[in-house]
């Protein structure tokens, strides 16, 4: 099994090196870079997890987590936001970012080593037998059979409910609006209520059993699914 990679970037240079220290202790490959301009220039993509600092020089974290969203081969890796800031406003930016977490300064070593392990822990991509399958534990998803099992038995699923959990699946740790699912999942369909995406995310919950938990509401903003 491959070692666990991590990047800090904080322009602190002592808080890098504190980290560094201790995430190493844990067993990680750590990284540091002092500015988002420095950390850019690096292979993102070849890191597990990010612990970004929000407030550096002319790029922000904020603005830095957006640029690597925007990227293929860096959009899924998991962020770990760390910051003096602790407001709401900045707390709802970075999670609509799609920060996996957030650290406020100043923070116990502790609780910041069992973040990163938490964050790690949800992380954990299902495997792709093929373009075809996505697995999950017992969960399987074929596509070409548009079929689900769970423990090898079948599940029973609506093709919208179907089409729900082939998209989340695709896109773990991606939050879709109602209008997103209704529009994807919906799509030439003339007239259907947000209310469908509710009914409909409920039935395929109770379907998939202990898997339903896995798909996480976050209020006001959509669904999306995060793994244990």
């Amino acid at each position: 099994m491959e070692p666990t990679r991590i990047l800090v970037v904080d322009d602190e240079e002592d808080l890098c090196e504190i980290l560094k220290f201790n995430l190493e202790d844990e067993g990680y490959i750590v990284d540091t870079a002092f500015s988002a301009e420095e950390a850019l220039k690096m292979d993102i993509s070849s890191y597990n997890l990010l612990l970004l600092d929000v407030m550096m020089g002319e790029i922000s974290g904020f603005r830095m987590a957006n640029m690597l969203r925007k990227q293929k081969k860096t959009e899924t890796i998991p962020i770990i936001f760390i910051t003096a800031k602790d407001t709401e406003n900045d707390t709802v930016t970075g999670f609509n970012l799609g920060a996996d977490d957030y650290i406020s300064k100043p923070f116990s070593l502790r609780e910041v080593m069992l973040r990163v392990k938490a964050v790690l822990r949800r992380s954990v991509q299902p495997s792709k037998e093929s373009t075809n399958r996505l697995v999950y534990k017992t969960l399987t998803l074929d596509v070409s059979m548009k079929r689900v099992t769970i423990d090898q038995e079948e599940i029973s699923l609506t093709k919208k409910e179907f089409e729900i959990l082939l998209l989340l699946l695709r896109n773990p740790d991606c939050v879709f609006s109602r209008e997103e699912i209704l529009a994807r999942i919906w799509s030439n369909e003339v007239y259907v209520l947000d209310r469908t995406v509710d009914v409909n995310i409920t039935r395929l919950r109770k379907k998939i059993k202990q898997y339903g938990n896995c798909i996480v509401t976050r209020l006001g903003y959509g669904y999306c699914l995060e793994y244990e």
